[in-house]
């Protein structure tokens, strides 16, 4: 059977990035195609006509949209390479709750602190910090999120890194000052080649952010 892979992607997406390092990380190789968001490629209507957004991962001519389910697609597909989901059914649980977490509150909070001005900027970034407690504290001493190895909850959280320089930027604070712990987990993340490559660079989302808070008439 072919084993034809396709991503529709846009750069610096981190449901996007959450894909491109499962698929790193099971050695997947694939054909990576950038989406232009807003004039849409019939290819990316015709895959996810419900909402019509990225990731979508094509598997032999077959979409996947969403980018927890395309991660746990690419699991239990390609199985015999670096787990990314724990084999215990509890464990499995509690990886998909933290995830969905993540995906519920850090994504609105985060959006807000460059959207947004005065006070409503200032409860995101209390919002942020919140959050960010609550995964410290899920973390604990642990090095990673499962444990001692780098899994499902690491894969989709360290995407959003790529953006804090836009974040600390425009909200005019620095998360290591406030949780040294996060920033050391990110900092192992980053020494897994699977991630290091697969983040861009910070600066480059912010000069991305900026053109879009200017037709926003924040800048």
């Amino acid at each position: 059977m072919a084993n034809e892979v396709v991503l529709l992607d846009f750069w610096p997406s981190m449901f996007g990035i959450r894909v491109r390092i499962a698929l790193a990380e099971k050695g997947v190789k694939y054909e990576y195609k950038e989406e232009d968001l807003k004039n849409k490629s019939p290819l990316l209507l015709q895959m996810n006509p419900v909402h019509k957004k990225i990731p979508v991962l094509i598997h032999n001519g077959r979409p996947f949209c969403e980018s927890p389910i395309i991660v746990q697609y690419i699991d239990e597909v390609w199985k015999d390479k670096a787990p990314l989901l724990p084999s215990d059914p509890y464990q499995r649980a509690q990886a998909r709750f933290w995830v969905d977490f993540i995906d519920k509150k850090m994504y609105d909070s985060l959006r807000k602190t460059w959207t947004t001005k005065g006070e409503e900027q200032e409860a995101a970034k209390k919002e942020f910090f919140e959050v960010l407690k609550t995964l410290e504290g899920q973390l604990g001493d642990k090095p990673f999120f499962g444990g001692d190895n780098f899994g499902y909850v690491d894969l989709s959280l360290i995407p959003f890194y790529c953006w804090f320089y836009t974040y600390e930027t425009c909200g005019k604070f620095n998360v290591e000052a406030e949780c040294p712990k996060f920033i050391a987990w990110v900092k192992r993340c980053l020494q897994r080649e699977t991630v290091a490559k697969a983040l861009p660079d910070g600066k480059k989302v912010f000069e991305f952010v900026s053109a879009m808070r200017t037709n926003l008439g924040l800048e």
